[in-house]
């Protein structure tokens, strides 16, 4: 046997195993990956506490970055070569339903976490593989930053999402609700496009951070009134953008009240447990008051957000928070589900 590939597989609630496959040969269309960083996201780790339920074996991973070391005959050489570093995009659109055809590909009807990936023992998104066998229109090109920073890309192309869906303007009061690593590429991008940012969580450190960040403003919502406080940081005119990045539901009961006249609600978490919550519709009708939902993120926002980060324009070495190799696997989701971590990272 020549070398083999290895991959992390879920076989249970808290079971993973290490475990080999044959490097795929390149198809046609495709290139080869040779993945060197992948980061577990709430999602893997969800899966990993079985709190997110999934058909079992089951390969995670969709925040990884590699180098290509093959490429099929089919593909485009006045745009890839073998050598280029690049973060996957994620591969579980359909690209044939009518949100993917207008380049919605984040709103995907057909969104599918249990895909079989081409040349993987097992179905699963697939990024936690040494080897992984990519369509190059899911591939963006990175620069100049680690592979551990470039890791951090996929998360930052959901926010700049996020952003751009709330449409901040030059000096908006915006509220970011919860300090992971969610809530603080919000106030990064926030900051960025000339907002003055507002924070709340209950973690006096988390919000230590922000400050680092940019934020101007922290409220710790079990030692002071989150609403009154608003009221008087903004002269009574509330938030005009409020990102709510957790997944508690009572939350958003809270971050709406939070919004001001015309502003705008941005619920970014999944909620777990998904409870309904209750606002007053005449007072959305009368303040003309937008509560939007996002998700995930398309083609244009992770080229947008590989340059950010190759630019440096915004730095994520903040957010790396442990780095571990293939033997200690374990460690590192143990690590990651204490939750206070930002992000934890595999190397291959």
């Amino acid at each position: 046997m020549g070398e083999m590939a290895k991959t992390i597989v879920f076989h249970g609630v808290k079971d993973i195993a290490v475990e080999e496959y044959p490097i795929p040969k390149v198809t046609d269309d495709k290139v080869l990956v040779q993945v060197e960083a992948c980061a577990i996201c709430t999602w893997e780790q969800r899966v990993y506490t079985g709190v997110k339920k999934v058909d079992y074996p089951f390969i995670g991973g969709h925040e990884m970055v590699g180098t290509i070391i093959d490429m099929g005959k089919d593909v485009d050489r006045r745009q890839w070569k073998v050598g280029d570093k690049v973060t996957v995009g994620v591969t579980l659109a359909c690209d044939n339903c009518i949100q993917c055809k207008t380049g919605n590909t984040q709103n995907c009807e057909h969104f599918d976490h249990s895909k079989q990936q081409e040349g993987l023992p097992y179905k699963g998104m697939g990024g936690m593989s040494s080897h992984l066998l990519v369509s190059p229109t899911k591939l963006f090109k990175y620069s100049k930053v680690t592979p551990e920073e470039a890791t951090i890309t996929e998360p930052l192309s959901c926010v700049l999402h996020s952003v751009e869906t709330a449409d901040i303007q030059f000096g908006d009061m915006v509220l970011v609700i919860g300090c992971g690593i969610m809530g603080l590429l919000h106030v990064c991008l926030a900051k960025a496009r000339g907002a003055a940012v507002i924070v709340s969580d209950m973690n006096e450190e988390r919000m230590e951070k922000a400050k680092g960040l940019g934020a101007s403003y922290t409220i710790n919502p079990a030692k002071e009134d989150l609403h009154k406080r608003i009221a008087e940081i903004t002269d009574g005119q509330l938030a005009n953008v409020v990102f709510d990045t957790t997944p508690i539901a009572a939350v958003a009961e809270d971050a709406i009240k939070c919004a001001g006249q015309r502003g705008k609600v941005v619920l970014y978490s999944s909620f777990y447990p998904d409870k309904p919550v209750s606002f007053s519709p005449d007072w959305l009708h009368k303040g003309a008051v937008q509560i939007l939902g996002t998700a995930n993120s398309n083609e244009r926002d992770f080229v947008r957000a590989a340059k950010l980060i190759s630019e440096g324009i915004v730095d994520m070495k903040p957010f790396i928070s442990g780095v571990y190799d293939l033997d200690h696997v374990e460690d590192a989701f143990e690590s990651a589900i204490i939750g206070d971590k930002f992000r934890n990272i595999i190397k291959f």
